[in-house]
């Protein structure tokens, strides 16, 4: 894991929006954990991961493991 995001207690869209920001600076490749409780960002992770080049690699519990493209 390249760099950690905690987005916790944050509601849609503020956790795509600190993601997206904090991965700006990140070389192609690195590996991203956001760290989300907001139900909808089981929709809207994937969603802006598509929509971006990054590859979405999962969901564990809060956990959202992604690598930028």
């Amino acid at each position: 894991m390249d760099l950690e995001v905690d987005a916790l207690g944050l509601l849609c869209p503020l956790p795509v929006l600190r993601l997206r920001k904090r991965m700006a600076p990140l070389p192609s490749g690195a590996e991203v954990h956001l760290l989300a409780d907001d139900p909808a960002a089981h929709v809207d992770v994937p969603h802006f991961c598509a929509e971006a080049g990054h590859a979405f690699l999962g969901v564990k519990g809060q956990r959202f493991r992604i690598r930028k493209g």
